[in-house]
């Protein structure tokens, strides 16, 4: 067995300013700046993984026979740093990423990058990046992705991959907060099928998603939700979020996993649900019940969740074969409650009687550092 890789770190000679930093962190804008080191490790199937490097963030150069641009080879994460009450950079369940990166590489015929390796690569990004965590409500988007990189024409499995992560300060997903979204029911297109990638996080995935989401800004609608490929009845999750159906009685709601994402975010928010004493139920739930209960009363609240929005409520949703309101357009005590539980948990504010919670320890100066 291959052992696992040292790493190298190689510290940005000129990284971004104290001033420069903090302007930047005023208001950052999702997914559009980034912090001034990345890590990158290779795999080939002589050597298994090696070159691993924390070192200053720059351009990739793939050659345009790369197989990741032509057969579509490419998994990827996504996690948060938060800065805790007490200052601490504190990442939430990134085992959990570990794991599901794992599983999506598999699907996708990539090889396995050991749990140890992905959280030590993690923690050394957060380390020398510490300072570029947002204070307040921000936090450190932390994006690890694999893209096979051999140089290749032909359908088969690569003999080469690189993981990378980068990081990038961020602010609401959503511009509004927890301000209650807009959602547009694809009746025309279909994520993913029993037997798909449905389950794992690759780029595919979001790809197929695109001429939905497009529709649905068309239509004034902030995401897209997706029913299920055989029937089109069945909700089954948004291109990004799962969904969660707050019913009358204590019940929440939320479809099965098979076709979807098992989001670690969902998890978490089952868990802290019943803890709150309600019932949960897994299972199929149509577009046409989700209309008939919203309109009649039996559906409370409808709110989604993932590690990029958080909590978001639902208002009203759209479709072309007619909309209708949640509660009257506005969120309500229960979503609200599990945010703010989830969240308070996130940064530190609240007990962790699981150990969701990896506090990440900062770097000792000089430690192991060279300059690039």
């Amino acid at each position: 067995m291959t052992a696992n890789p040292q790493f190298e770190t190689l510290a940005a000679d000129r990284p971004a300013s104290v001033a420069r930093r903090a302007a930047l962190l005023r208001d950052p804008k999702f997914g559009t700046t980034f912090t001034d080191h990345m890590v990158t490790i290779r795999w080939s199937s002589q050597r298994g993984w090696h070159d691993a490097r924390v070192e200053p963030l720059a351009p990739l150069s793939f050659h345009p026979a790369t197989s990741v641009f032509h057969y579509a080879q490419e998994v990827f994460e996504g996690l948060k740093a938060y800065r805790g009450s007490n200052g601490d950079a504190l990442l939430f369940r990134p085992l959990e990423n570990a794991r599901r990166f794992n599983r999506s590489a598999a699907r996708m015929a990539m090889p396995a990058l050991p749990e140890e390796v992905f959280l030590e690569a993690i923690e050394r990004l957060v380390s020398i990046d510490n300072g570029w965590i947002p204070e307040g409500q921000g936090a450190l988007y932390l994006r690890p992705f694999m893209v096979a990189d051999e140089v290749f024409l032909g359908v088969r499995p690569a003999e080469h991959y690189l993981f990378c992560v980068i990081a990038s300060p961020a602010g609401s997903y959503f511009g509004g907060g927890a301000t209650p979204i807009t959602i547009w029911v694809s009746e025309t297109y279909s994520r993913a099928a029993r037997g798909g990638t449905g389950e794992a996080k690759c780029g595919g995935n979001y790809a197929a998603s695109l001429a939905a989401q497009s529709e649905a800004i068309a239509h004034g609608c902030d995401q897209v939700v997706f029913l299920d490929a055989a029937q089109s009845r069945w909700i089954e999750e948004l291109g990004g979020m799962n969904i969660f159906f707050v019913m009358s009685g204590g019940v929440i709601v939320t479809p099965p996993l098979g076709t979807i994402l098992p989001g670690i975010t969902r998890d978490a928010v089952l868990r802290l649900a019943r803890d709150a004493g309600y019932a949960i139920e897994e299972r199929p739930y149509a577009l046409d019940e989700w209309r008939d209960d919203a309109t009649r009363g039996r559906l409370e609240e409808t709110f989604v969740c993932g590690t990029a929005a958080t909590i978001v409520p639902v208002g009203s949703v759209r479709a072309g074969s007619g909309g209708f309101m949640i509660a009257q357009g506005e969120g309500g005590p229960v979503t609200a409650s599990i945010r703010a539980s989830l969240v308070d948990i996130q940064r530190g504010r609240a007990p962790d009687p699981r150990g969701w919670n990896h506090r990440v320890v900062p770097p000792t100066a000089g430690e192991g550092v060279q300059r690039s």
